[in-house]
């Protein structure tokens, strides 16, 4: 991985037939454990991360919903209005704004320059610092999901796979776009405002605070693009059935490919040291 204050040179390992990345996870595993259960206990010292992490994603859609009533739903019912509001929240707050924090957090204290120097390698410091915003993220979409269906009538899926997908994607790339953000961020107390563009534009774009039934159909086409909006759409559909096996595909694609960007984006530009 490059960028300022990396490693100069990084040994590669050796080739490994199959059932090497077997080997490789079972190595690995409890290295990010230990990283994941010592990043979940900081995060449960910090009130106000916890309380935006848990209770936001949670309120928000409650606030929005004057929004969706007014919206004309074109058959889409509320629960899963409300459900996909709900699931973009978490994205947003639960698992992208506490992963800038956590993320800048940790290198401006210099933890993450100390893990570099031992056996642990750069995805699985990057893993294990997200996995429990990701995990907390993925529990509260789960919870929503069940509270929508029961208590508004949202019914059950009828993709479930594309409402999984989504989920899944959104939950990666809200972790990759915190870690990039986090190399434009300077201190922790500046952590909330580099995360503000991002949440504003996919709140307002993407389908979350607003159903995107009530753009304008150029404007409509345009925040379809934007980073979080093809998570936010698969969720919406696998509810919904609305897109068709074509649209569906290119929804994914999308989606991947911002996912590659911001990989790639972390890859070239994430810093492993404090800011001068």
């Amino acid at each position: 991985m490059s960028g300022p204050g990396n490693r100069v040179e990084v040994a590669a390992g050796p080739a490994v037939p199959g059932g090497g990345a077997r080997r490789a996870l079972a190595r690995s595993w409890p290295r990010l454990r230990a990283l994941a259960g010592a990043e979940l206990t900081l995060f449960g010292r910090n009130r106000s991360a916890v309380l935006t992490a848990l209770l936001v994603p949670l309120a928000l859609p409650v606030t929005v919903r004057p929004a969706i009533d007014q919206a004309d739903l074109k058959g889409v019912g509320i629960g899963t209005l409300m459900l996909t509001a709900a699931i973009g929240f978490s994205f947003l707050f639960a698992v992208y704004s506490s992963l800038v924090g956590a993320f800048v957090s940790r290198r401006e204290e210099l933890v993450l320059k100390r893990l570099r120097t031992g056996e642990l390698d750069d995805i699985e410091i990057l893993t294990g610092t997200a996995l429990p915003a990701v995990c907390l993220g993925l529990a509260q979409a789960l919870v929503l999901a069940v509270g929508c269906a029961t208590l508004l009538h949202a019914g059950t899926p009828k993709a479930p796979y594309l409402t999984l997908l989504g989920l899944l994607l959104g939950l990666l790339l809200s972790a990759a776009l915190a870690a990039l953000t986090s190399a434009f961020t300077r201190t922790t107390e500046s952590a909330q405002i580099t995360a503000l563009p991002l949440v504003f534009v996919s709140m307002l774009g993407s389908g979350i605070a607003l159903p995107p039934d009530v753009l304008p159909h150029r404007a409509a086409a345009v925040c379809a693009l934007l980073p979080l909006s093809p998570a936010v759409r698969l969720v919406r559909a696998g509810w919904t059935g609305e897109l068709s096996a074509h649209e569906a595909l290119g929804t994914v694609l999308t989606a991947l490919a911002w996912t590659v960007v911001a990989v790639f984006a972390v890859r070239r530009w994430f810093r492993w040291e404090p800011r001068r």
